[in-house]
C-alpha cells in the first residue's frame, strides 16, 4: 500500500502567479510558508504549490500574498536537465486538490470556504 497525502496550513508568500493555455486549462502557482510546530526558529519551510482547473481560478480571485490557506494534495517532483551543467535537478511540488480560504472577511479573503476541485 502507497500514500501520498500531504496537508499543510500557511500564509501565501506572494500573489498568485496564474496561467492560461490555448487549450483552455488554466494553472496557478503559489509559495506557501509554514512553520514547524517543534521548531524554535522564526525561520517557516517554503513549499510550492501547483493548483489546476477551477481550484486554480478560486485561488486567482481569492488569494493574496499574505492569505492564511490551508491545502491538501500530493507530492510530486519536477525534473529538468540544467542547461550548464548538464546535471540532473529536481524540486518538490505539491499538486494541491483541494484549497479553503482560512482568512477572515476583514481580512478580505471571505469566511473559512471549502474551496476543492470536486465542488465545482
Amino acid at each position: 500500500m502507497s500514500i501520498n497525502i500531504v496537508t499543510l496550513v500557511g500564509r501565501v508568500g506572494s500573489d498568485p502567479d496564474i496561467k492560461y493555455f490555448d487549450s483552455g486549462k488554466v494553472v496557478c502557482k503559489l509559495r506557501l510558508a509554514v512553520k514547524r510546530r517543534s521548531r524554535n526558529s522564526d525561520e517557516p519551510d517554503w513549499f510550492s504549490l501547483e493548483l489546476w482547473g477551477k481550484t486554480a481560478e478560486v485561488a486567482g480571485n481569492y488569494v493574496r500574498k499574505g492569505s492564511l490557506i490551508g491545502v491538501k494534495g500530493s507530492l510530486k517532483f519536477d525534473t529538468w536537465s540544467d542547461r550548464q551543467t548538464g546535471a540532473n535537478r529536481s524540486s518538490p511540488v505539491i499538486q494541491v486538490d483541494q484549497l479553503d480560504l482560512l482568512g477572515s472577511k476583514r481580512d478580505g479573503e471571505g469566511s473559512a470556504a471549502d474551496m476543492s476541485s470536486e465542488n465545482f
